[in-house]
């Protein structure tokens, strides 16, 4: 099974931007859909953005179309969501998960595995 760790996160003010990572560990990353998910208190966990296994495919919820980026680097192990232009909506605790999986990556949690411990994300107005 694989283990993720997020990292990356922080506060920061509207406009800024910060780079989330997901490091995973104790399987082969490759055979892993990759997502992005967040949960702001007292809301429904949100899909962020999600990637097959090759990086060529990328999906992003309505929200963050345009200012967030999903990429992964096979060779190290890692996922990555690139956030600029944040707004304070973008609050949340950040979570990574994996689907084992070649060819699907769902908008719904409960399709992955395998989920990091969060990462909180605070943006100041």
């Amino acid at each position: 099974q694989v283990q993720l760790v997020e990292s990356g996160g922080g506060l920061v003010h509207a406009g800024d931007s910060l780079r989330l990572s997901c490091a995973a560990s104790g399987a082969t990353f490759s055979n892993y859909a990759m997502g992005w998910f967040r949960q702001a208190p007292g809301k429904e966990q949100e899909f962020v953005a999600g990637i097959n296994w090759s990086g060529i495919s990328k999906y992003y919820g309505d929200s963050v179309k345009g200012r967030f980026t999903i990429s992964r680097d096979n060779g190290k192990n890692t996922a990555y969501l690139q956030m600029n232009s944040l707004k304070p909506e973008d609050t949340a605790v950040y979570y990574c998960a994996a689907l084992s999986s070649a060819t699907m990556v769902p908008r719904g949690p409960s399709y992955y595995r395998y989920w990091g411990q969060g990462t909180q994300v605070t943006v100041s107005s």
